[in-house]
């Protein structure tokens, strides 16, 4: 089993070239169904969750062509993918098992299949480790344009032989994902579709733009209700997906926690806006450059502060655990209440085997700062999770073994790379 030796302590100064947004690039790669066309996807990260999900679509009949290394994320970095997605014919409308159990996101493929081609066939993803996440409100969405969904041994069935119809469809809460196969669905039923209490995070944003450039008729987007006049047919169009704010907010993190000073180039500081209002908070330093961000922790050290997660443009939660780690060295007390998804607190554990102190009750974790960490072997339970022990071991003393970090190749890419450049003492090894 792979992990990860970090000796901590060492202020961390330089550049990070900040890659595509995996949450992004997934629903994306799952609209080249929607057209017969070719849909040229640049800035691709180039990580496990992309490889999973290249690999359904090219089960289902896709043809994939990737380039390494030639999809950059505007800086020159070289970093990342461009893949070219064509699919005049389907060989199959069914999402195993064996692809979906692998990555939660493959049900995306249900809205685009559904559209398409009439019928989809997707197995169940079932529960996670931070909470079930259950598919139900998408299934809602198609029914609401006439779909109509069947469960049999494990896989859920979704037909519309005769093409979907537009309609109005109101989430009772917010699901971005959600969101997404609905607006895929959408672009080709027939009439105008009306998605109410839609998510508004970034990448559904980045979506409905590739969809427009492909010949969707789209309005509103970036806000709570997207309009969709159907189409017949989507065509060719090449897109680039948009830096990951979550990668960038982490690798901020990562200067504040190590008392560093890093330049992220190729990102944007309005991606990040709850994370930065609550670093600035806590006495870190963001500001713009000509290429992106620099993020400094002042000379007056970090400050504890509260956060709660929410939809966007509130805090995220897919950065919960990483500004964990900082309040775990900050000056004073800090709460962190998550409210998106239970059981996402696993991290705590492993973070008080390395000398934080922290307390959770219910929904919130009471986080009181130590003077400094120590380093621990730790174990790591989910993709933030342990790239929050990432953080915890660049800002502890002596060594951290982060172990299971097949969880962080499923959404960094070469994480040990881009710290190690910056001065990180890190490496990977092997059992």
């Amino acid at each position: 089993m792979k992990r990860i030796h970090i000796r901590g302590g060492t202020p961390l100064s330089g550049i990070i070239p900040i890659s595509g947004a995996k949450n992004a690039a997934l629903p994306l790669l799952a609209a080249g169904l929607l057209t017969e066309g070719t849909l040229t996807l640049d800035n691709v990260p180039n990580v496990v969750d992309i490889e999973s999900m290249l690999a359904l679509l090219a089960e289902l009949g896709a043809t994939v062509e990737t380039d390494v290394n030639t999809g950059t994320n505007g800086s020159g970095s070289g970093f990342g993918l461009s893949v070219r997605l064509s699919t005049p014919a389907i060989r199959s409308t069914t999402a195993v098992y064996d692809l979906v159990r692998k990555m939660r996101a493959s049900v995306l493929v249900l809205g685009p299949l559904v559209a398409r081609f009439g019928h989809a066939r997707v197995s169940l993803p079932g529960g996670c480790a931070i909470g079930t996440r259950p598919i139900d409100l998408h299934l809602k969405a198609l029914q609401a344009m006439g779909a109509e969904v069947g469960l049999d041994a494990g896989y859920v069935e979704v037909s519309a032989p005769k093409g979907l119809t537009g309609a109005v469809f109101t989430f009772p809460s917010v699901s971005v994902t959600g969101t997404e196969n609905a607006l895929m669905a959408a672009v080709l039923a027939r009439g105008e579709t009306r998605i109410c209490n839609a998510a508004r995070e970034p990448e559904i944003g980045d979506l409905a733009r590739c969809l427009v450039a492909m010949g969707a008729d789209i309005t509103g987007i970036d806000t709570d209700t997207l309009k969709v006049q159907g189409v017949e047919r989507l065509g060719s169009a090449r897109h680039a997906v948009i830096p990951d704010r979550i990668e960038t907010g982490t690798f901020a993190i990562a200067a504040a926690i190590t008392g560093g000073s890093i330049e992220l180039q190729g990102t944007r500081l309005e991606l990040i806006g709850a994370t930065a209002d609550a670093l600035r908070q806590a006495g870190i330093a963001i500001e713009p450059t000509a290429h992106g961000i620099r993020v400094a922790r002042r000379d007056n050290g970090v400050r504890g502060v509260d956060v709660m997660t929410e939809p966007f443009p509130g805090f995220p939660t897919d950065m919960q655990a990483q500004i964990m780690a900082l309040m775990t060295v900050a000056d004073g007390a800090a709460m962190i209440t998550e409210t998106v998804f239970e059981n996402r607190f696993m991290h705590v554990p492993e973070l008080c085997r390395m000398g934080a102190n922290i307390n959770v009750h219910s929904a919130s974790a009471i986080i009181r700062g130590v003077p400094a960490l120590s380093g621990a072997p730790v174990m790591a339970t989910d993709l933030r999770a342990s790239v929050s022990l990432v953080l915890a071991g660049l800002a502890a003393r002596g060594e951290t073994i982060v172990n299971r970090v097949y969880h962080l190749d499923r959404g960094y890419e070469r994480l040990e790379d881009k710290l190690a450049a910056c001065g990180a003492t890190i490496e990977r090894a092997d059992d």
